[in-house]
């Protein structure tokens, strides 16, 4: 089990810049697990950060070595769902949480990573090997705890089993039509006027019929972006808008309401994402306008709470915040049982490529349906993954090649590795500082 620490200069075109992040490094905790496999496989995966403390990542992962190294690899595989809960109850790192933050990201490395391992052994990609679990062994991969006040193993069970008459079907439609995307390549607050009208009009030529423009450091600038938006792509394409925590409950209503004449479909993180009251009173004042949360939402449990609370209209998990693919199966049911769309987050390196697999087993053998679903795209870093996703008329075509989509290129871990690597070695750069 290997662990590098791999930064992209992502800054110096900013690249991924908001309101509360204006210079991000998109970066990876990057985690590799060889086994004595004689095929050779190897299971890669990630916690997804934005530069400075990459390296304190890449340290919680490489402290849950002695939960990986030395496991029996046929037990090992047959079992992820006792693997997770190995990691997730250990008594003495549990308290680094518990079930959140550094440690918990450091899970989801791990776990998506040995789940990379099992779809590559099966050859098959990730969201082909779910989609072809039974509902018992799918609800055998979730921790039901802290849950069942708002969903049931047997309800879990009832879903998966509601969705199976038409698995084959909808998967042979992924194949051949893909999954809707939208994308937020044009709204980074760095971005210029012209830049930003410019993108607006290539998204639409390529296909999207939603774009997402970074908001909240001024309101007078972003009623001129949104402006400038609406024109550029006209009244049929929806616009969603991203905070990214940015403001305070009556803050996030009052600017919202000042947006509306651009009809802003969604309004992201409009405020700390552990604030679910705050997003419940949020959602109900700007209705119709919906409000959509999840990237930083830290476990299932405050998923559950902002269900619950009727918190959000958009639920949007992320491949690497909670602890893998295991928990974001949990998010997946509660989404399902509460009848809550899931758009996923995906802006950030690598998170494209994972959460395409959530979204397409969620299609297949969940919720059966796409409608009202998307998941976010963004045009950065993908040259640097062996399968990169592809996006064909503002939909993600589903992956074929075995395993998480998860593994990058040796050459980019070797370019980009912080901070010995040739991109870094000489570079007078902020996240150096």
């Amino acid at each position: 089990m290997a662990t590098h620490d791999i930064r992209f200069p992502t800054s110096l075109e900013l690249d991924g810049s908001d309101a509360m992040n204006p210079d991000p490094d998109y970066s990876a905790a990057y985690v590799v697990i060889t086994t004595d496999d004689p095929d050779g496989h190897e299971g890669h995966g990630f916690a997804f950060t934005i530069g400075r403390g990459n390296e304190v990542q890449a340290v919680a992962i490489d402290a849950l070595r002695e939960h990986v190294v030395g496991r029996d690899l046929e037990a090992t595989m047959a079992d992820l769902g006792r693997v997770w809960r190995d990691m997730v109850h250990d008594s003495q790192l549990r308290w680094l949480g518990p079930e959140k933050g550094v440690m918990h990201m450091a899970i989801a490395a791990v776990v998506n990573a040995l789940w990379d391992l099992r779809a590559k052994r099966a050859g098959k990609p990730l969201w082909v090997l779910l989609s072809e679990l039974s509902p018992e062994q799918v609800v055998d991969l979730v921790d039901f705890r802290y849950l069942t006040d708002a969903l049931t193993r047997e309800e879990a069970l009832d879903i998966l089993r509601r969705a199976e008459p038409g698995r084959a079907e909808r998967r042979a439609r992924l194949l051949e039509t893909g999954y809707p995307g939208y994308t937020t390549s044009p709204g980074w607050l760095g971005y210029d006027d012209a830049k930003l009208r410019r993108l607006c009009r290539e998204a639409v030529a390529a296909g999207f019929t939603q774009i997402k423009l970074k908001v909240g450091t001024d309101l007078v600038d972003d009623v001129r972006r949104m402006r400038i938006a609406r024109s550029a792509v006209g009244p049929d394409v929806r616009i969603a808008i991203d905070a990214n925590q940015r403001w305070d409950v009556d803050t996030a209503v009052r600017w919202v309401r000042e947006l509306a004449e651009y009809e802003p479909w969604w309004v992201e993180e409009p405020t700390s994402p552990d604030d679910v009251l705050g997003h419940a009173a949020i959602a109900r004042a700007i209705a119709p306008i919906k409000v959509a949360t999840g990237e930083h939402v830290q476990n299932r449990v405050v998923f559950k709470q902002m269900l619950q609370a009727g918190s959000l209209s958009y639920l949007q998990l992320d491949a690497a915040r909670v602890a893998g693919v295991n928990e974001n199966v949990a998010i997946l049911l509660l989404a399902a049982k509460f009848g809550v769309p899931v758009c996923p987050h995906a802006g950030g390196v690598g998170l494209c490529e994972l959460v395409q697999h959530l979204s397409m087993f969620d299609y297949v053998a969940v919720s059966g349906t796409m409608d009202d679903r998307v998941i976010e795209y963004v045009d950065h870093l993908h040259e640097h993954f062996v399968d990169p996703v592809r996006v064909v008329g503002g939909r993600y075509a589903a992956p074929t090649a075995p395993g998480f989509s998860a593994t990058m290129r040796p050459e980019s871990i070797a370019r980009f590795s912080y901070p010995t690597g040739p991109a870094w070695a000489a570079a007078d750069h902020r996240s150096a500082s």
